[in-house]
């Protein structure tokens, strides 16, 4: 079983970046197809991006494509998102995820979920 935990949301300005992590524990996150999701306000928990076990494949959803970027290191066992040019629609719970399907759009994907952290994204 691996355990994963966000870190890096915060309060940040229409326009501006914030680096996302998500550190491993328990297992070597080398084993694991990686994902980040969403979940906003009253919303349902969304798709942002997939890396695969090894970092040479990426998949991003529409909305962030072009703004965010998915990659991994896997001697540190942590996962990174980082996000440019952040807009107000952004702001939501993220959260990293570890699965054995690579490249998965779908929640049922992924097996182990962090607590996920809080970013907010002011007009």
């Amino acid at each position: 079983q691996v355990q994963l935990v966000e870190s890096g949301g915060g309060l940040v300005q229409a326009g501006g970046s914030l680096r996302l992590s998500c550190a491993a524990s328990g297992r070597a996150l080398s084993g694991y197809a990686m994902g980040w999701f969403r979940q906003g306000p009253g919303k349902a928990r969304d798709f942002v991006a997939a890396i695969t076990r090894n970092g040479g494949n990426t998949r991003y959803a529409n909305s962030v494509k072009g703004r965010f970027t998915v990659s991994r290191d896997n001697t540190r066992n942590t996962v990174y998102l980082q996000m440019n040019s952040l807009k107000p629609e952004d702001t939501a719970v993220y959260y990293c995820s570890a699965g054995s399907r690579e490249l998965g759009s779908h929640t049922s994907l992924y097996d182990y979920w962090g607590q996920g952290t809080q970013v907010t994204v002011s007009s």
